[in-house]
């Protein structure tokens, strides 16, 4: 299993190390290009919230990035500084009543993104798992 950890302070400029971390992770992991895409939204949607809605832009606080590699598996980890939040109770971003606000779609998002989406430590901490194929484990041809 590999292993690899940053941490940013909580700055909205700071989505950019968050971005460069995805591109050597993808470089030095050759995980494919179809789920890149998915990985780097679903990850930086998940620091942003961390920083805007877990740490209130206090740049005090840090946020932790976590990716770890197993067999088929990507799972990264974002931890906040902050209270948490009550992930069991979100307004759902599709209602009708929902559909003109200009944010609430993060979550689902990621949710849409992933193949699984477990918080943690009362909100304070979310995993985002994708499940790869690895080159080596089998290319049929």
């Amino acid at each position: 299993m590999n292993q690899v950890k940053i941490q940013i302070p909580s700055l909205i400029e700071n989505i950019r190390v968050i971005e460069s971390f995805i591109d050597n992770s993808k470089d030095e992991f050759e995980f494919e290009d179809d789920i890149y895409g998915n990985i780097m939204v679903a990850v930086t949607e998940s620091v942003n919230n961390a920083i805007r809605h877990g740490n209130k832009f206090d740049k005090d606080k840090n946020v932790y990035l976590t990716l770890q590699v197993e067999e088929n598996k990507l799972l990264f980890e974002v931890a906040d500084e902050g209270p948490g939040f009550d992930y069991e109770h979100l307004p759902d971003p599709t209602a009708p009543e929902n559909l003109e606000n200009p944010g609430g779609r993060g979550i689902f998002l990621m949710r849409n993104l992933c193949d699984e989406v477990n918080f943690l430590d009362e909100g304070k901490k979310v995993q985002l798992i994708f499940n790869i194929p690895f080159p080596e484990n089998g290319s049929s041809n």
